[in-house]
């Protein structure tokens, strides 16, 4: 009775349990049942756990990157001015005077950047016996120069201080007609001169003098940019701009400078964010995360219901020892502990393996992408698809926490019901039959 005595004031988590716990999880051979079921049980929480973290690591690469090149490259707000009909029923949305007085008012609000008044059009552009269809941004040279993803970007052709000179254009646009620096790029707008037997189209040719890549295939593939005089005249708006691009500091935030921006633009002023532009496919990336992160916790439940399976096996193998036990004085606290270290220290050694696993597998995702692409023959990530040269990963803590977060609570929480049943297992019953 003292041994009983001493046996229940016993710690929890005694140096004793442990022990018990590592030989039933270190299963002989002539029990290997059970070791199988533990190698089956760590492998799919490890495997469930390394999805859960890689899937998480290429959303958050993908909204980032998605972010940062809308970003880096797009205006933050556009400012343009409402329509005005003339006597022949014209709608017209310039802004008269350039601009720059709007520009300059737009400047002066707090949390502005950069305000830049911007010509636009869609033209063709030739060269030799290639067309493509392009979008001109005719803009001044220091205002092209505070674009971060033009002035700065992943890769560069020719040099940026000869823009006044000629044109700049993405190298998308480059690959399609087969340009380089120093070649003639030919510029044709179907909305040229009018005459008496009709409109002639406007031709004009620039010579080639950056070739940039922001990173984004959309924007590489289509967009050039003009010195604003040499698009004005193109255009033939002569004083007049389209549109202000304004940036901000705080680009999440925007929405709280559109009264201060709208103000200093002017009573006609109306304004468009990257938000408007892009917010809905912002939203549909937060759904399909929630959704993608609630999926995958399905797996890590069904990987951690394995801890069941094999932790019911070993209560079962291991009744006679159970009963011999509890004879000894140990207590069903004691018991309960023993088999619940055997489940728990399954599911968090398969967490730490698969988190170790998703953290390698993101680390180096470009070479296992490249071998995996060698392999394949080449073609699985299309960017004209996708919009993205590679695929991009971004390791985030709070991704790893959740994930370890999950796993751990739900294997362990799983590990309590075998436990228990052994904890209850009656002595007399479990030692009937040995």
């Amino acid at each position: 009775m003292a041994g009983q005595s001493r046996a229940r004031t016993t710690p929890p988590f005694s140096r004793f349990e442990w022990l018990i716990a590592w030989r039933y999880i270190r299963a002989r051979r002539a029990e290997g049942g059970v070791s199988v079921m533990t190698w089956i049980s760590l492998v799919g929480i490890a495997l469930a756990v390394f999805a859960l973290v890689t899937t998480l690591s290429i959303r958050s690469g993908f909204r980032t990157d998605f972010v940062n090149t809308i970003l880096g490259a797009n205006a933050h707000v556009t400012v343009y001015q409402a329509g005005t009909v003339d006597e022949a029923g014209n709608v017209s949305r310039v802004i008269e005077g350039g601009g720059e007085d709007m520009a300059a008012a737009i400047r002066e609000v707090d949390g502005v950047t950069r305000a830049a008044p911007i010509v636009k059009g869609q033209v063709m552009a030739n060269f030799r016996q290639a067309n493509a269809g392009v979008e001109v941004f005719g803009i001044s040279e220091a205002d092209l120069n505070s674009i971060p993803l033009i002035a700065n970007p992943e890769e560069a052709f020719g040099d940026i201080a000869d823009f006044e000179q000629g044109i700049a254009i993405g190298s998308g646009v480059a690959r399609e007609l087969g340009l380089a620096i120093g070649d003639k790029i030919k510029l044709i707008s179907p909305n040229g001169t009018r005459t008496a037997f009709g409109t002639s189209p406007r031709v004009s040719t620039y010579d080639v003098v950056y070739v940039f890549t922001a990173g984004r295939w959309d924007i590489d593939r289509t967009r050039v940019y003009l010195p604003l005089e040499a698009a004005q005249l193109f255009f033939n708006k002569d004083g007049v701009v389209d549109e202000i691009e304004v940036m901000v500091e705080d680009p999440d935030n925007v929405d709280e400078l559109l009264g201060p921006i709208t103000q200093a633009a002017g009573d006609r002023s109306l304004v468009w964010t990257w938000k408007d532009s892009s917010g809905a496919y912002l939203r549909a990336l937060t759904v399909e995360d929630n959704v993608m992160f609630v999926l995958l916790s399905i797996l890590v439940l069904i990987a951690s219901l394995n801890i069941i399976s094999g932790l019911i096996m070993l209560v079962k193998n291991k009744g006679g020892d159970i009963g011999i036990l509890r004879t000894m004085g140990l207590s069903e606290g004691s018991i309960l502990r023993v088999f619940f270290i055997c489940g728990a220290g399954i599911g968090t050694v398969g967490t730490l393996a698969g988190v170790i696993l998703g953290v390698l597998f993101t680390v180096y995702i470009d070479p296992i992408f490249s071998l995996v692409n060698y392999v394949s023959g080449g073609g699985v990530w299309d960017p004209s698809i996708r919009g993205l040269y590679h695929l991009p990963a971004e390791l985030r803590m709070s991704n790893i926490l959740s994930a370890m977060l999950l796993s751990l609570g739900l294997s362990w929480t799983v590990t309590i019901v075998p436990a228990r049943r052994a904890a209850r297992m009656n002595p007399v019953e479990a030692l009937r039959y040995e």
